[in-house]
């Protein structure tokens, strides 16, 4: 009876492919078969032999169920995996996983698992940064009203909140690239890391293999592959998912009925918005992403946690790393796809963008003014003081911010009504935000 979402609700099904257990067997056979190949090539074992167990190292001969079978009677898996091949090498099965240690299997297939997660990663969020960029090319010249502290500010266009998510993106692409020569290394120098059961040859050994792998090389090892190498790779899913979380909570934000302004797309023919509030169209997908992110950061403690080992090693990573690393890669890449679609088909009401901007009133264009006073040789301080009175003023007397200006005698010295209504213009003052966005779509491509 499957009991954890990820076998019945959450989850991509080429992300959950490549940590099934299935999968991770094939990359534990993949190690063994990689290891007889260079034990070979250095001389150790004749070539046949080694031929025999790459054939061999194969879901095709080497069943899960024998292993499960095996495993339930020594309680130890990687001496089950060993088992279950020797069973199907004949005279070559002596010579399978000889002179390794079980991390030296374990955490090499652990690195072709994050390797192959990491290619799908990278997929999702070069498809979902190309949809962040073709909305904010779409909305580069949509004007809005930004907002801080969830209060009305200045004027922005939408094409330039989706283009920093793009820009966003964009390092979070960076820092996988960057970051993937210290996270995707395998290990082959067994017990404690000293290589002696491979004998003189155990660092020509380890590199013969990982160069078959495609992996990098764990220089320091102890018995295991370092774990500040895992708690990085958890850092930079866990960063992606805040920034996910962020995109996501806008869109919550932007839809609720009195900003009214984007909206996840909603199939009026069938989608139930409630199940008794018939007239709802409920954020879902965003509020979905949302807590999931939720869970994808929750990892972080464990995963540093067990950086931290007795000694050469212990076991109490293992566990927890069955966990965390498969969940984190299936969540994230989960509600990339998501997010990516709810951006492709966001609903983006630029009549409620304008009448939420006029709504605002002409206070908000307080800056454009004080600037234009000190265009004309008005103090900075002295402006910012007189321009906050008569937008205090305004507000609190519930009257047009304008009409306190042109009331103002310091401000009808320096400036003529016209003047005035062209520092009140919204569409005037929106800086270099034009120029930002292009800039930004030329970076991300």
């Amino acid at each position: 009876m499957p009991v954890c979402p990820l076998d019945f609700r959450y989850g991509r099904p080429e992300m959950k492919a490549i940590f099934d257990e299935e999968r991770r067997l094939e990359r534990i056979l993949d190690v063994e078969a990689a290891l007889a190949l260079a034990q070979s090539r250095v001389g150790n074992i004749k070539d046949d032999h080694a031929a025999v167990i790459k054939k061999t190292a194969a879901l095709r001969y080497v069943k899960l169920e024998r292993v499960q079978e095996i495993d339930s009677e020594i309680n130890h898996e990687i001496t089950a995996i060993v088992r279950a091949l020797s069973e199907q090498c004949g005279e070559s099965g002596k010579f399978i996983h000889l002179g390794a240690t079980s991390n030296d299997i374990l955490d090499t297939a652990a690195a072709l698992q994050i390797k192959d997660a990491i290619d799908a990663l990278e997929k999702i969020l070069d498809v979902f940064k190309k949809t962040l960029a073709a909305r904010s090319r779409e909305h580069r010249d949509t004007i809005m009203i930004g907002r801080t502290h969830g209060q009305y500010a200045l004027p922005i266009t939408f094409g330039l909140k989706v283009a920093n998510y793009a820009l966003e993106v964009n390092r979070h692409q960076q820092r996988i690239a960057e970051a993937k020569k210290r996270i995707l290394v395998g290990k082959m120098s067994g017990a404690v890391g000293t290589g002696a059961g491979f004998g003189p040859k155990a660092r020509e050994i380890q590199q013969v293999m990982m160069e078959q792998l495609g992996l990098g090389i764990e220089e320091g090892p102890t018995q295991i592959v370092a774990r500040d190498r895992y708690v990085e790779l958890m850092a930079i899913l866990a960063n992606i998912a805040t920034s996910v979380e962020k995109f996501a909570t806008e869109v919550r934000n932007l839809q609720r009925g009195e900003i009214g302004e984007v909206s996840e797309p909603f199939d009026d023919a069938v989608q139930v918005g409630s199940s008794t509030m018939a007239h709802k169209r409920n954020p879902v997908t965003a509020e979905n992403v949302c807590g999931l992110a939720r869970i994808v950061r929750g990892f972080m403690t464990p995963a540093m946690e067990s950086a931290i080992l007795w000694h050469e090693r212990d076991l109490t990573n293992s566990s927890a790393e069955r966990f965390f690393v498969p969940h984190s890669f299936i969540l994230l890449d989960d509600i990339l796809g998501k997010t990516e679609k709810m951006y492709r088909n966001l609903v983006v009401n630029k009549d409620r963008m304008w009448s939420n901007l006029q709504r605002a009133g002409s206070v908000i264009m307080a800056e454009s003014v004080m600037m234009a006073l000190v265009s004309k040789g008005m103090g900075r301080q002295d402006a910012h003081e007189l321009i906050r009175k008569c937008s205090m003023d305004a507000q609190n007397a519930g009257e047009n911010f304008k009409s306190h200006l042109m009331a103002n005698e310091g401000v009808t010295a320096l400036m003529s009504e016209g003047e005035l209504d062209a520092a009140l213009d919204p569409k005037s003052y929106l800086g270099s935000t034009l120029a930002t966005v292009d800039n930004i779509l030329d970076i991300v491509g």
